[in-house]
């Protein structure tokens, strides 16, 4: 048999219809991959982009955030509203609601699931922030400027809390850390942060752990009672892999699938890629799981090329997201450590400020408050593993890229 004739006899299945999904089945085509493409997806809706619900969505500033992409032409199967619940690797078969799936190539998309808040379940006036139907059901709640109640500080409860702040609701936000981001960024880089919900007029309770919600309030374990017309649970997510339970593809720590540096499995022609999986980045010298739109977007060319054939570099990106809270834009690149040399470029009580990260002289991270030149340059500085000078970077009117030694 040809090669040509191979491949277009293969099959590839996708399991999940986010960005992650959705990229590898284009990257597929791109390539030249001329084969059977199924992209199978639990929730009914057209494939959607996710970083729009916690803004224009939600705000009804749009209607929806369906990816402006042809499947039709570009011969991809949708199958929509379906839920897969296993895999039998040794088979090729995936286990679905509507009976099995075989394949050639399966690529795991699967993204992250919100973590619930215990108790909190049926309760009514309980909303997460993860889907498009979330996003809906919560766009009435700000359009009414309910009293609304914000469970975790970290990146999406600080979005959440921004939008409804602009939609003129009443805000409080409860976290259980002792600052915003605990989990994300170091005491002295969240500090400056906790300003911003004053500044918007959220308030911000720390060291404030739920008791129970009950319908109109929030009891804190402290005794305080929130009134509530709303609760909007922000405290995480993790990867969506229950349903994998018996498949023998080995899960991390975090019950991620533990991906390989060219995003392959423990399971031959199974990949998995995005939200749900971890990789080894030799950058880092550490395995990485990260929960950003920006991984969704690049793993799919790695996955592509190893599906058709080619030899792709391994996977080691430059971690990369964005935050829009409270008037400002944040943006991240790298990894950091809590041993990292850490510099300051610019007041941090100021409307626009950055910190880089150093190992070993080495910029590793940088966090950009309303500095988008500073980012663009060191995630080009970090791609490239330049050096910098402290004292030189450590001054804001001088471009990063000024900053590195010889």
């Amino acid at each position: 048999m040809s090669e040509q004739r191979r491949h277009e006899e293969r099959r590839v299945v996708i399991v999940g219809a986010g960005m992650a999904g959705v990229q590898t089945a284009v990257a597929l085509r791109e390539r030249g991959f001329a084969g059977a493409v199924t992209l199978i997806g639990a929730e009914p809706h057209q494939p959607y982009d996710r970083p729009p619900l916690s803004k224009a969505v939600l705000l009804g500033k749009a209607e929806g955030s369906a990816f402006d992409i042809d499947f039709e032409a570009l011969g991809i199967e949708l199958s929509l509203g379906h839920e897969v619940t296993g895999v039998r690797p040794d088979d090729h078969e995936l286990d679905t609601e509507r009976g099995p799936v075989p394949y050639d190539a399966l690529v795991i998309a699967t993204g992250a699931q919100p973590i619930l808040l215990p108790g909190a379940s049926g309760i009514p006036g309980v909303h997460l922030l993860r889907t498009l139907d979330d996003a809906e059901r919560l766009r009435p709640v700000l359009a009414e400027q309910h009293r609304i109640v914000v469970v975790g500080a970290g990146w999406i409860g600080a979005e959440f809390a921004t939008a409804a702040r602009e939609a003129g609701c009443s805000v409080t936000v409860v976290e259980a850390a002792e600052r915003p981001l605990a989990g994300a960024l170091p005491a002295e880089v969240a500090a400056p942060m906790t300003s911003w919900y004053a500044d918007s007029g959220a308030e911000l309770r720390t060291h404030a752990r739920v008791e129970r919600v009950e319908p109109g309030s929030v009891l804190l374990d402290d005794g305080t009672r929130l009134p509530a017309d709303a609760v909007v649970v922000g405290i995480g997510a993790r990867p969506a892999t229950d349903w994998l339970a018996g498949s023998g593809i080995t899960l991390g720590a975090h019950r991620e699938i533990l991906a390989d540096d060219h995003l392959r499995t423990s399971q031959p022609d199974v990949y998995a890629v995005g939200d749900c999986s971890s990789f080894p980045s030799g950058r880092y010298g550490e395995r990485l799981l990260v929960h950003h739109w920006d991984n969704a977007l690049q793993g799919p060319r790695t996955v592509a090329a190893n599906i058709i054939g080619e030899t792709p570099s391994a996977y080691d990106p430059v971690p990369y997201f964005w935050s829009e809270q409270f008037g400002r834009f944040v943006q991240y690149a790298g990894h950091h450590a809590s041993a990292d040399e850490l510099v300051w470029r610019g007041d941090p009580s100021g409307a626009a400020w950055t910190v880089c990260w150093l190992r070993g002289g080495a910029l590793v991270a940088v966090l950009a408050v309303g500095r988008p030149r500073d980012l663009a340059q060191g995630r080009k500085l970090i791609e490239a593993g330049a050096r910098l000078s402290p004292d030189l970077a450590s001054d804001p009117a001088l471009p990063l890229k000024k900053t590195v030694l010889p």
